[in-house]
């Protein structure tokens, strides 16, 4: 490995979140600002919200219910194949 190459390790990097939380982890920066982390980012503290704009989840569940009531019995189309190879 070739010397004097790669960034200062700093094992004790201190992260500061824009909520005020701190915490430490490993890294090539001293200092890192986030604007969110894991105890104000809504997926991490449950208050996550799942917005169904104009329908569309409803639209996709009729048309993949459209679709399988379009669709042969698997049952039936392998007794139709089977009954084709015999003849």
């Amino acid at each position: 490995m070739k010397k004097n190459i790669h960034p200062q390790y700093y094992p004790k990097a201190k992260v500061v979140c824009a909520c005020g939380n701190t915490f430490t982890t490993g890294s090539t920066l001293p200092e890192i600002h986030v604007e969110i982390c894991s105890l104000c980012h809504p997926f991490y503290t449950g208050k996550q919200k799942l917005m169904d704009d104009r329908g569309r989840v409803e639209r996709y569940q009729r048309l993949m219910q459209k679709k399988a009531s379009l669709r042969k019995p698997k049952a039936t189309h392998e007794a139709a194949r089977s009954t084709k190879k015999s003849k």
